[in-house]
């Protein structure tokens, strides 16, 4: 076979493109397959205890279960498939429970309200056992602006709750702080809120910080906050005795000059490396956010076109990047405007309606997140989060046969691929499908055993890294040729 490019000559021209290659897929590794949680919890700092996560549990379920107390009523509220074959008369929803219980998760499949069946109970589940996945203690808009004693008092308070709640484990996996942003007017109470926060937290727990901690800088508009936060954090990790790097944060996508800058450009990958590689998550400001483009009040809502803008801009800047996105809150929450021990029957209607509505918008706005790929929401109060869980494992196990057949059939080809020459140039679209079942057992959507359906053992699974998967079956295949 005769050829025009001589061997040196190729071997020049590609090792100059293997430059570039490697240095794009530094920039972009690909989506992280570090556990996401499904939503942050914020709440007020002068109201955080040891046991806050524990006790949200508690009113979320009993929320659920005052104003849905069986999956039939949740799946009329919600519309959720197959609501209009369930029975309504109490004791048919009883034995059709009952039905439901004794049979096997296949045969479940094949009745119609085996859905709604499903994202109750496990609604329940995880109100019981993991009630919050994230919980940010906010010093910023939950808590306001108060007299410098006041917060300095409070950082302290709370620093000592949570060394509490890490002893007694009663705190959420991920955990964090939301200080004042680094604006003129409130950057040295920033600053001062985190110095003293974390100085006694460390110094109460003898130098160790929660599980998956983080920083949230909100507010953020220019690179130089960003770096600022980072000088401040090598400060505090080498005069308490932390690694380099241990402290993380997260910053927001609250105002339209993050989404595009002076100069017609999105500055938000800049901003994000400005982090210096602290900066794991970027969470949209709904509020703020549309308010910053001129919308009313009346109509700052998820829902808004401008909101889905925004998301988008932050996908395509973030994209592949490993960095962690989080949608932001709705507002309403579901509580009814009648409190007190004895109401009326026409009270109770009022304040079921009044749920169910709540019910409805917040189910509708985290199912439209996660539609759009955005996997992670804020929650403002713990009736909120009976929904959050209802549209997420709504979401799972709805997408859960599709997801297996396509996980199925691509680690069937990158099986034969591996027979036959390289086969890493898809592993990203066999990263997306893991993260896929990553994400709904994480959450509690689906268990192990319906994961292994996928062909995957548990310990490539467990791996995270699909890239690793196929590195490792090639492998495999080539000892066994040898």
């Amino acid at each position: 076979m005769k050829f025009s490019i001589q061997e040196k000559e190729k071997e020049s021209i590609l090792n100059e493109l293997r430059t570039a290659n490697l240095k794009f897929q530094q920039i972009y590794p690909g989506d992280k397959p570090d556990r996401q949680a499904v939503h942050t919890v914020y709440g007020g700092a002068n109201l955080f205890k040891s046991d806050t996560c524990i006790k949200m549990g508690e009113i979320a379920l009993k929320n659920l279960q005052t104003y849905a107390p069986n999956f039939v009523v949740l799946a009329g509220v919600l519309k959720l498939d197959g609501y209009e074959y369930l029975p309504s008369a109490e004791k048919e929803v009883e034995e059709l429970t009952q039905k439901l219980d004794q049979l096997s998760e296949a045969q479940r499949k094949k009745e119609p309200g085996w859905l709604a069946y499903s994202v109750y109970n496990k609604i329940v589940q995880k109100l019981n056992t993991e009630p919050v996945e994230d919980f940010r203690i906010d010093f910023e808009d939950g808590f306001g602006n108060r007299p410098d004693d006041e917060e300095d008092a409070t950082a302290i308070n709370v620093a000592n709750e949570l060394a509490l709640g890490m002893q007694n484990k009663t705190i959420s996996p991920f955990i964090g702080i939301r200080i004042k942003p680094f604006t003129e007017d409130l950057k040295h109470r920033g600053v001062r809120t985190l110095d003293l926060f974390l100085t006694t937290l460390l110094s109460k727990t003898k130098g160790r910080l929660p599980e998956n901690f983080i920083v949230m800088l909100p507010k953020v508009t220019i690179p130089e906050q960003m770096k600022t936060m980072v000088r401040l954090l090598e400060i505090l990790e080498e005069r308490n005795g932390l690694q380099s790097g241990t402290l993380k944060m997260e910053t927001m996508v609250e105002a339209t000059q993050i989404v595009m800058d002076d100069e017609g450009r999105n500055p938000l990958l800049r901003i994000i490396r400005a982090g210096e590689g602290r900066c794991i998550a970027a969470h949209f400001g709904t509020y703020d956010y549309t308010a910053s483009a001129g919308i009313t009040a009346k109509y700052q809502t998820m829902a808004h076109p401008v909101c889905d803008f925004a998301h988008h801009m932050t996908k395509v800047a973030l994209g592949g990047t490993g960095i962690f996105i989080s949608d932001g809150a709705t507002n309403i929450i579901p509580i009814g405007p009648h409190r007190a021990d004895t109401l009326t029957y026409e009270q109770q209607t009022e304040n079921r309606e009044a749920v169910h509505r709540a019910w409805r918008l917040g189910f509708q706005h985290t199912t439209h997140s996660l539609i759009n790929g955005l996997y992670q929401g804020w929650d403002l109060n713990p009736a909120q989060l009976p929904m959050r869980y209802a549209a997420t494992y709504t979401f799972f196990l709805s997408s859960y046969e599709e997801a297996l057949i396509r996980l199925r059939s691509f680690v069937e080809r990158a099986a034969i691929s591996t027979l036959t020459g390289d086969i890493f140039d898809d592993a990203a679209t066999g990263q997306g499908l893991l993260n896929f079942f990553l994400r709904a057992m994480n959450c509690g959507a689906i268990s192990e055993e319906e994961t292994l359906q996928t062909g995957l053992t548990i310990e490539e699974i467990y791996s995270r890294s699909f890239y690793g998967i196929l590195k490792d079956r090639r492998n495999s295949t080539k000892e066994k040729e040898g």
